[in-house]
């Protein structure tokens, strides 16, 4: 019993250990983005300070922040609508006809590096005219999102069964329509997952935006980049920008959470 009531008290002090270490930083970037740029380099000022709101008057009214955040959101939103548009009908034809070769070539997609494509796109976007448009940028963030979608929802139409589809085809509805009217509800947590990592990545992709993108698609992260100077940091600003970048990404996973955690243990027996 004491042993029992031992390690019970060890696992919960060791969690309390690792949530402080996780949570530190974050703790750190949302008090420094309240403090001046003093404060922030004198480790006297660590816990004790006077808050300050100024940093994010200067994100919003010196560097026009709500352009940046609308970039954003023009490239994460119609980047992850295209990818779930060619995604879903994709994973779901892979999954139905049991195509394991083209699953393989996805997992090899999903798992080469992003930089790998970055030559091929500047050569072939610079011929097209795309560099600094939004449409480049939707494109790249594609590239990277749909294999992502399409792996995760693989699992999602292959445990859906057949003989409900062949009912329904035999009751005279359309493949299509028995794919947009039973299998994508059923698949919703899968679906909602998978849009939400997507987004995620495409919100913060900063490599693929610094080298397609120009002044007038300007994405946060780019933005972000801008508060490191040759001669300094503007510690304050950039910790603004930085919870500024977050806040909507917790947000979006707190409000999602639920389908998150179903949607990727549904994933993970399934597979």
């Amino acid at each position: 019993m004491r042993t029992t009531t031992t390690a019970r008290i060890s696992y919960s002090v060791l969690n309390v250990i690792v949530l402080l270490a996780l949570l530190f930083p974050f703790l750190w970037m949302i008090s420094a983005s309240l403090k001046t740029q003093i404060q922030i380099l004198n480790p006297d000022n660590l816990f004790k300070f006077t808050p300050t709101f100024d940093n994010y008057v200067t994100v919003f009214k010196e560097y026009d922040y709500l352009k940046y955040i609308s970039s954003s959101l023009i490239v994460g939103v119609l980047s992850t609508l295209g990818a779930l548009a060619l995604g879903l009908p994709a994973a779901y034809a892979i999954a139905k006809y049991k195509m394991d070769s083209v699953s393989v070539v996805i997992l090899v997609a999903k798992i080469l590096p992003g930089i790998s494509y970055l030559v091929p796109w500047y050569v072939l976007f610079n011929k097209l005219h795309l560099i600094d448009s939004y449409l480049g940028l939707i494109l790249s963030h594609m590239v990277i999102g749909l294999p992502f979608i399409m792996w995760i929802m693989i699992p999602f139409f292959a445990s859906f069964p057949r003989e409900v589809e062949e009912s329904s085809w035999i009751d005279g509805s359309s493949r299509m329509r028995t794919f947009v009217q039973m299998v994508l509800p059923v698949s919703l947590p899968g679906i909602i997952t998978a849009s939400l990592l997507a987004f995620i990545y495409s919100w913060n992709n900063f490599m693929f935006s610094f080298v397609l993108a120009g002044e007038s698609t300007k994405t946060l992260p780019i933005a972000i980049y801008s508060f490191v100077g040759g001669a300094s940091i503007q510690w304050g600003a950039l910790m603004a920008a930085a919870c500024i970048i977050t806040l909507p990404v917790i947000i979006i996973a707190m409000l999602a959470q639920k389908y998150v955690v179903s949607g990727l243990s549904a994933g993970a027996v399934k597979g």
